[in-house]
């Protein structure tokens, strides 16, 4: 089996699924092919002399790809491909080779026939995906500009934006939790929630809460289990304490309980700091005072921990590396900003600073206003600095320590570079359900 598969991966190229043709052969051997002619004699005589006739017109790609294909130069017939045997082309080892492929050429998959895009819907390509391990994190954001109909997909393992002709709908909402490949929505009224994988369209309006909220809250949500076919939950914390969360196999939304006495009410949430997950527990940030509020989706137990903020902390939020509270935040003195990543010491509940950006990129913040939003999954952190002056996208790996700029976005047919808006970091995943 893993033979055929090698075999079907040399068959297919990853990056646009064609089939592979062999190279043409050089056409360059009229010299070596006249000489060996005339030491064998059979150049008896020299053709008449013709006048040269106009230059050759330049001839589009397409036109010379179709003369290598049909031209003197033909394929042999051992390497043509008969469809008569390629259609017979196990379905086993079809789906062992599609699951394989890089998430970034699922966009051109689907498009390819009927019967590869109803492999969605297979239970057995399922199996297959969920056999291979998950890839690496991706970002999905819009623009100021293209609020209502324009998101894209960042890949940092490609650096590289995706423009998919797809919005999960039509109505203003914004990302505000994700997990095991899908974002969860709400709409600026606060009125509804979504759910949907923004690979597959795979899309869901969750039902009316029992509470209507009509202030800003945090939203958090988590797995019920290692992926989703096990379901999933969602769990939103209003600033005086009250929270609602929705289980997608009960299909319906549950008041648990409330705040424990012992926190403190209004939590005043950071709601620029999303919520991040730690072994199912929902981890929120809150000041006065400082420190995280936690919710565990197993056993309903909430908890609150006083953690002192460093100081000249602003635009602060909260990030997860396998396990592992990070901080990432602004540290403002004088004229001078930079970048800072801390580590929650368990054992002290103290920020341990553990890196920060290159100098050099800080000193393009020098004397400027500089807001930033946090937004990351598993270690990979993709931050937003902007000012009047400066729009900035930046990622950090936590685990390498690597910074690296994220490159301009233009939406296909245009110039103007896009203003990222908001964006949020999921796992890419072709099974997820919503």
């Amino acid at each position: 089996m893993n033979g055929g598969i090698a075999i079907a991966l040399n068959m297919f190229e990853l990056n646009d699924l064609k089939f592979i043709v062999a190279d043409d052969t050089p056409a360059d051997d009229y010299y070596s092919l006249v000489m060996a002619a005339g030491k064998s004699g059979s150049c008896k005589m020299l053709e008449p002399f013709e006048p040269p006739g106009p230059p050759p017109s330049k001839k589009s790609r397409k036109g010379r790809n179709q003369e290598k294909l049909h031209g003197s130069t033909a394929i042999p017939e051992a390497e043509v491909m008969e469809q008569d045997i390629w259609k017979e082309f196990p379905e086993d080892l079809l789906e062992a080779v599609i699951a394989r492929l890089p998430i970034a050429s699922f966009f051109r998959f689907r498009s390819v026939c009927r019967k590869w895009n109803s492999l969605l819907e297979s239970q057995s390509f399922s199996q297959r995906c969920a056999e291979i391990p998950q890839g690496n994190t991706w970002f999905y954001a819009f623009t100021h500009d293209n609020v209502n109909s324009g998101t894209m997909y960042y890949d940092p393992s490609m650096r590289k934006w995706h423009h998919p002709a797809y919005r999960p709908t039509k109505m203003i909402a914004l990302p505000v939790a994700s997990a095991g490949g899908l974002v969860c929505f709400l709409d600026i009224g606060h009125r509804k929630f979504y759910v949907c994988n923004p690979l597959t369209r795979s899309f869901k309006e969750l039902p009316t809460g029992s509470v209507k909220v009509w202030s800003r809250i945090a939203v958090g949500m988590t797995l019920n289990g290692n992926s989703t076919t096990g379901g999933y939950k969602v769990m939103w914390v209003g600033r005086d304490g009250e929270y609602e969360v929705y289980d997608s196999v009960k299909n319906s939304w549950s008041r648990p309980g409330s705040m424990p006495s012992n926190i403190k009410v209004p939590l005043s949430l950071n709601f620029l700091s999303q919520a991040v997950s730690v072994d199912n527990t929902l981890c929120f940030m809150r000041s006065d005072p400082e420190g995280i509020v936690s919710y565990n989706m197993d056993t309903g137990v909430c908890k609150q921990f006083i953690i002192p903020a460093p100081l000249h902390l602003s635009d602060h939020s909260l990030a997860e590396c396998k396990g592992r509270i990070m901080l990432v935040g602004l540290l403002t003195k004088n004229a001078a900003t930079c970048v800072c990543i801390w580590e929650l010491q368990k054992m002290t509940l103290l920020w341990k600073e553990v890196d920060r950006m290159p100098n050099v990129w800080c000193l393009e913040f020098y004397g400027k206003h500089v807001r930033m939003t946090c937004s990351g999954n598993e270690g990979l952190l993709m931050l937003q600095m902007r000012s009047r002056q400066m729009n900035r996208l930046v990622t950090y790996n936590v685990m390498s320590r690597e910074w690296l700029k994220v490159p301009g976005c233009v939406v296909p047919r245009g110039r103007k570079q896009q203003r990222v808006a908001c964006c949020i970091a999921f796992n890419p995943c072709l099974t997820a359900t919503a």
